[in-house]
C-alpha cells in the first residue's frame, strides 16, 4: 500500500512539473521534450506532457478509443483531447508509471 501511494505521489509531482503554468491555459509552444507528447484533459483542457511509451499500453489505448468515440478526429483544442476527469487521468498515469 505504501509503495503504491509513493508511486502516485511521484506521478502527481512529475505531472505537476509538466503542466502549463496557468491552469486551463492551452500552450502552443514547443516545450515538449523528445520522447513525449502533449495531451489535453478534462473540461478545462488542462495540458499534460506524457511519455510516448504510454501509447503501447492497453489501458492508455482504451483511453484513446474513448477519445475517438467522443471527439472523432476533430479535437476541440487541435491537439489530442481526453474526455475524462483530471483525477482519472492522473490516476491512470500513476499506474502506468509504476509498471
Amino acid at each position: 500500500m505504501g509503495v503504491q501511494l509513493a508511486g502516485i505521489a511521484q506521478a502527481k509531482e512529475k505531472l505537476r512539473q509538466t503542466i502549463s503554468p496557468k491552469k486551463g491555459s492551452i500552450s502552443k509552444t514547443n516545450d515538449v521534450p523528445k520522447g513525449h507528447f502533449a495531451v489535453y484533459v478534462g473540461e478545462t483542457y488542462r495540458r499534460f506532457v506524457i511519455p510516448i511509451s504510454y501509447l503501447n499500453h492497453p489501458l492508455f489505448q482504451d483511453l484513446l478509443h474513448w477519445a475517438e468515440e467522443e471527439f472523432g478526429y476533430s479535437h476541440p483544442t487541435g491537439g489530442l483531447t481526453f474526455p475524462c476527469s483530471e483525477d482519472y487521468f492522473i490516476n491512470l498515469t500513476s499506474v502506468l508509471n509504476s509498471l
